[in-house]
């Protein structure tokens, strides 16, 4: 067991301005009418504007956050950006986001987790511990996407599943009458499967200006037959000892709150794993895959929705490029 005494104090969420539907990724793509909705599953995702950039996504999903959590920035001990995208190389998104916050003097450290998809969870995961520590007492951690900027439309079953987005969410310690609290988690990567999900430019492999760089380096591309096929096989043993190590059972979860990653790995996910309906939070008709930032955005709708109260057990889980698997049993 890995019991932590900390809450979840506050949730935000932040959609850019310019909604996109399905109707109208067919028309980009050149498809048939019905096309996107019957691959993608989506309906509607929304992408960034001008100015909407990384950090002001961020900052206002931030903000929202604090409100609900009836705290102000003074009272933030550590901010941490938990995104599969970077706002640029250098410095952090985190910086940026502390600036758009008007906080860029406030001395309050700034940095970034990155586990791609799952970047929210091992965030979490790793952030509880310094708060059940009192390391730190107020923890804030954002994860905010922009996906439309590196979708390969020439690769249209990946182009269409993905939007932009940012959510935000607040933690403490949680007070000894409580039950709120983290009660175990699993991370697992599986580096196998490492390319079957990749942006292979603009690292130090291959930087910028490189002449091995093809067009399309700095685009995302995916095997998602690669990816389904590896995560089917391991998703069951995983869950296995996810919830062995947790000492709880599927049916006892309130809400299963998982990465929206397409229409089709979420069916997977419910049939291998024997989900009920009423037990899953899919937010990806009216969202899309808004990579990290999807497992915050479902945890601030199953609150605002009500589907969720005090007390009550949850999962979060999914999967990410590496290829990684996470899941988090909490109360909430």
């Amino acid at each position: 067991m890995q019991h932590r005494k900390v809450k979840i104090l506050g949730t935000g969420k932040y959609m850019p301005s310019t909604a996109v539907t399905d109707e109208q990724v067919d028309l980009r793509l050149g498809v048939q009418a019905g096309w996107a909705a019957k691959a993608g599953g989506v309906g509607t995702r929304y992408y960034v504007s001008e100015g909407e950039t990384a950090s002001y996504m961020g900052a206002e999903a931030a903000k929202a956050a604090l409100q609900a959590a009836g705290l102000t920035f003074d009272d933030i001990d550590c901010l941490v950006c938990t995104s599969g995208t970077k706002e640029q190389p250098l410095p952090s998104t985190a910086s940026f986001i502390q600036q758009a916050l008007g906080q860029q003097d406030s001395g309050v450290p700034a940095f970034d987790i990155d586990g791609t998809c799952l970047s929210f969870v091992f965030g979490l995961d790793t952030l509880s511990y310094m708060v059940a520590a009192g390391r730190y007492r107020h923890v804030l951690l954002v994860a905010t996407e922009v996906a439309s900027a590196g979708l390969d439309w020439s690769h249209k079953e990946s182009a269409v599943l993905f939007g932009d987005g940012a959510a935000a969410v607040v933690i403490g310690p949680s007070a000894p009458d409580e039950t709120s609290g983290i009660v175990h988690t699993s991370l697992h990567t599986y580096s196998r499967g490492a390319r079957y999900s990749e942006i292979p430019g603009g690292g130090t492999r291959f930087p910028p200006g490189d002449e091995r760089n093809a067009s399309d380096a700095y685009l995302f591309q995916m095997d998602g037959h690669g990816i389904f096929k590896m995560a089917s096989k391991l998703l069951p043993n995983f869950m296995n000892e996810l919830l062995t190590g947790a000492q709880t059972k599927m049916d006892d979860f309130k809400l299963v709150i998982p990465h929206q990653g397409s229409a089709m790995a979420m069916r997977l996910m419910r049939k291998k794993l024997g989900i009920g309906e009423e037990q899953f939070m899919n937010i990806t008709p009216n969202h899309g895959n808004t990579i990290a930032a999807s497992i915050p955005m479902g945890l601030h709708e199953a609150i605002v929705q009500n589907r969720i109260r005090r007390g009550d057990r949850i999962l979060l889980i999914g999967t990410a490029a590496g290829l990684s698997l996470g899941g988090m049993v909490l109360d909430y």
